[in-house]
């Protein structure tokens, strides 16, 4: 039986990381959390995980700085933007960075599914 796809989870709300846990894991995902960019960068949360699901603001690195960081590097998971202050410019920054999906808060959650069987394939 293969391993379950595993999604990192990177916002610095805490309950919105683990209510995307249980949405994940309830649709058969593997979730590891992440409190920051940093905290995700550093920990090398990229080379384990088969997706991304980041918001954009967070306090230092943002998840847009996270994402442009990650695709300087080789074999870089898809990432999904995430946040609840939507524009059109932080769209299009985000998508223009490489992010594979642009998903505004809170969650749907068939939305969500869509789009990560997009990304992973």
């Amino acid at each position: 039986m293969p391993a379950p796809v595993s999604i990192a989870i990177v916002d610095d709300d805490r309950a919105v990381r683990e209510s995307l846990q249980d949405l994940l894991e309830a649709q058969g995902y593997q979730s590891l959390l992440y409190a920051s960019a940093e905290d995700f960068l550093s920990q090398h949360g990229y080379r384990s995980v088969d997706c991304i699901l980041a918001d954009v603001k967070m306090p230092g690195m943002s998840g847009i700085e996270m994402l442009d960081h990650l695709k300087r590097m080789p074999n870089c998971p898809p990432v999904l933007i995430m946040t609840s202050y939507t524009s059109p410019q932080t769209k299009e920054a985000a998508l223009r960075s490489g992010a594979c999906a642009f998903l505004e808060k809170p969650l749907d959650g068939r939305q969500l599914a869509s789009c990560l069987m997009n990304a992973i394939g």
